[in-house]
């Protein structure tokens, strides 16, 4: 840094905070440390009785804080994404759309990993709301270098880090297995469940069958479901080694693809997760019913957004996976499924 006079500071960066005291009115920082001084701020900085300044020297192959951020927050932004005006090195950035957060973890790990920059965000395939604030962005010195800044480049490549997918409607079957609810022994209440879940969204429940325990019939209760244009078929109950549960079997008869069968995620362990022709057919357990928050809940944005899952991602769940079962039930605002 180097002292200046004040009149000649313009397009310099201010070293400190400048405060200012209006007696019986406000004292705090009128200029912050990072301010790039303009020509309007010299008569204020002068009645401040700054007749001299610390400023840092304009150099080449340097930036300041804020130029920096701009260029992290290139790294994020997309179409469904708001920032904040830079400040200090900063650069927050908002959700524009309801949606399903996506982070490629790998990449914004290669960025915080070079040090002197940051970007710290909510988590992973979690939903937010319009105007929620999703990352934050910033700068660590005053002054980056500008080859700091294009090595953050290579890593990060074309596609931003983030992104957000919006939800799409959704027409929705209901298989609900079991003798018992088909004969009117017991009333259907796992249906309920999932009808105040998916009402969340831009989902329609188009229909609740019954088909109770047969192999066959709940089979053919998801090829009808499909074939009548729903987007996705939840099949409630029979998924536990029992003989009498045929869930399993009859989404497998059905001819779709079994990503996963079983999760390490408590409650949840022997959810399943299958695709036929693309769409989403899910066997539920139990706890889906009872639990305020399992598998479903961790998966369910994912399946609104149309983003396709892994076994390799379900598999990942494990750490994290362990619902603490609190009293008053706080997800996603808590470590469930992080």
């Amino acid at each position: 840094m180097k002292l200046v006079k004040t009149e000649e500071a313009i397009g310099h960066i201010l070293c400190h905070d400048m405060t200012q005291i209006i007696p019986g009115v406000s004292k705090g920082p009128r200029f912050r440390k990072g301010h790039v001084v303009k020509e309007e701020d010299i008569p204020v900085l002068l009645s401040m009785g700054k007749e001299h300044l610390y400023v840092w020297e304009k150099k080449e192959g340097m930036l300041h804080e804020d130029e920096a951020a701009q260029i992290l927050y290139s790294f994020c932004k997309n179409p469904n994404m708001t920032p904040s005006e830079p400040k200090e090195g900063k650069i927050d950035l908002f959700a524009s759309i309801d949606g399903l957060l996506k982070i490629d973890e790998e990449r914004l790990l290669k960025v915080n990993s070079l040090g002197e920059m940051m970007i710290a965000t909510l988590s992973n395939h979690i939903p937010v709301k319009k105007g929620e604030k999703i990352a934050g962005t910033r700068v660590i010195p005053l002054v980056i270098e500008e080859e700091k800044m294009n090595q953050a480049k290579e890593v990060v490549g074309a596609e931003p880090l983030m992104q957000i997918l919006p939800y799409h409607p959704k027409k929705i079957g209901i298989v609900s297995t079991g003798s018992e609810v088909k004969k009117g022994l017991i009333q259907d209440s796992f249906s309920p469940v999932l009808i105040r879940k998916v009402s969340q969204y831009d989902a329609e429940v188009m229909e609740v069958v019954y088909p109770g325990d047969n192999l066959d019939e709940i089979k053919d209760a998801i090829l009808h479901f499909l074939n009548q244009g729903c987007d996705m078929v939840f099949c409630t109950g029979g998924m536990s080694v029992d003989p009498d549960d045929r869930t399993p079997g009859a989404i497998k008869a059905t001819g779709a693809e079994i990503v996963t069968y079983g999760a390490p995620v408590l409650p949840g362990a022997m959810f399943l997760l299958s695709y036929l022709d693309g769409k989403p057919v899910c066997g539920l357990p139990g706890c889906v019913m009872y639990a305020k928050s399992t598998i479903f809940d961790l998966l369910l944005p994912r399946l609104m957004a149309d983003d396709p899952i892994q076994r390799e991602e379900i598999a990942k769940l494990g750490v994290g996976g362990l619902c603490r079962l609190c009293d008053i039930c706080t997800y996603p605002n808590c470590g469930f499924g992080k």
